[in-house]
């Protein structure tokens, strides 16, 4: 996968909050994106945005059949903030 950086929201950052997002993303069997969801917050909603709006841009490897077909395929990735981090 190449994802950037999701950004550190300022308004996070301020009040200390840290946490991890659990996105739960389609992704076809091109690389692209169809769907992605939060499947666990991290219980703050500036924190979920910033993740899913990270992931809009992203590129994955798609899955492959034993056959060697590229699919569509459903993925779980994390997204830890936490401060001190230099994002």
């Amino acid at each position: 996968m190449s994802a950037p950086i999701p950004t550190y929201p300022i308004g996070s950052r301020r009040g200390g909050e840290e946490g991890k997002v659990m996105l739960r993303v389609k992704v076809l069997a091109n690389g692209g994106i169809s769907n992605i969801s939060i499947k666990t917050s991290s219980g703050f909603p500036l924190l979920d945005v910033a993740a899913l709006e990270s992931l809009k841009t992203a590129k994955f490897v798609p899955a492959k059949t034993i056959s060697g077909d590229f699919v569509d395929s459903w993925v779980i990735v994390p997204i830890t903030f936490k401060l001190g981090d230099s994002r």
